[in-house]
């Protein structure tokens, strides 16, 4: 399975499982957090790399790979990425190079799924 696959289909499961639970306030958090990334004053292209600026300060790898997901389907370029990369590590300091190398490699991986 590819780096994708496997991230995609165990997202879904413990989401599910999550979800299956009736938590409310679980439920609302998700809720808010899909609402968040809906064109607002701000066009999704550019929440999504607000979102994934943040998720690599913070040094989630999941929630990298997710708004990487998220940026390809949107149809941000390698270019912009690369500067969402440079944001990134500017403000999140050196910590962050073993996350972009990560990121690096699942964007390739996105880029690849087309051929």
């Amino acid at each position: 399975m590819s780096l994708i696959t496997d991230f995609n289909d165990y997202r879904q499961k413990m989401n599910e499982v999550i979800l299956s639970n009736n938590n409310l306030v679980m439920k609302r958090l998700w809720n808010l957090d899909t609402n968040t990334y809906e064109t607002g004053a701000l066009d999704k292209k550019t929440k999504e790399m607000l979102g994934l600026v943040a998720s690599m300060v913070l040094r989630c790898d999941d929630c990298i790979k997710y708004h990487l997901g998220k940026s390809y389907e949107l149809g941000i370029n390698t270019e912009e990425i690369y500067e969402v990369f440079a944001v990134a590590n500017i403000v999140g300091g050196t910590i962050v190079i073993p996350h972009t190398r990560r990121a690096a490699e699942y964007w390739e991986e996105l880029q690849n799924q087309e051929k």
